[in-house]
């Protein structure tokens, strides 16, 4: 969904997928940031938080009339529907990212 997004063009993608990867972690309720997924990703947890933040706002956004192609393949439950996701209520993803 970031890539309809401009704001995220300036974010290093290795951070943008750690980022995405810890907030499904979080959503999905799979645990939290390990030091496995530190060391090979190069980034600890707190990095992440504000690009967290951000990438569960933009799941509010209703999709626009133009740009639907993203959101309509991530819909399709070969990539498990992940389009359709409900964000997270701000508080509890709050209350996630600093247990973790």
């Amino acid at each position: 969904m970031t890539l309809q997004e401009y704001d995220y063009a300036r974010e290093s993608p290795s951070k943008l997928a750690a980022s995405c990867l810890l907030l499904a972690l979080i959503m999905k309720n799979l645990g939290g940031w390990t030091p496995t997924l530190e060391y090979y990703s190069g980034y600890c947890s707190q990095d992440l938080h504000p690009l967290v933040k951000r990438l569960n706002f933009l799941l509010t956004y209703q999709p626009r009339d133009k740009l639907k192609a993203v959101r309509t393949k991530y819909s399709h439950r070969v990539f498990f529907e992940v389009a359709r996701l409900t964000p997270m209520d701000m508080l509890k993803l709050e209350e996630k990212l600093k247990s973790c």
